[in-house]
This record gives structure tokens, sequence and C-alpha cells, in this order.
């Protein structure tokens, strides 16, 4: 799985910027960053991202 890349969400509507994946992420590969209009969505780094998908089971809007 570490080879296929995670996606937290397609549209920022389905981000309601909590920081639960960004708290449960075991490898550190997940980083808040701000949007032009100043709301924090996750980032994936896939380097670092192990696939474990603890991001998707955490999300309160999966």
């Amino acid at each position: 799985m570490a080879n296929d890349k995670v996606i937290l969400f397609s549209n920022k509507e389905e981000c309601c910027g909590c920081t639960a994946c960004y708290s449960i992420c075991p490898k550190g590969a997940i980083t808040m960053e701000e949007d032009e209009e100043g709301f924090l969505y996750p980032v994936i780094d896939d380097a670092k991202c192990v696939g474990c998908l603890m991001c998707q089971k955490v999300c309160p809007l999966k």
C-alpha cells in the first residue's frame, strides 16, 4: 500500500480542518497547511506515508 497515494478528500468541503488525521498519523506524514483563505487542510507527504489509512479511519467526515 505504501506505493499507492492516500487521498483524504477530493474537495475542500469534505474536510473540516479538525486535525484528527494529523494527530493520529504514526509516521508524521501529514502537515496542516493554510490555503489562500486562511483555512488549514491536511497535506500528505507520500514519501513518509506507509498507507496505514489511520487518517481515513479517524476522519469524522468519512
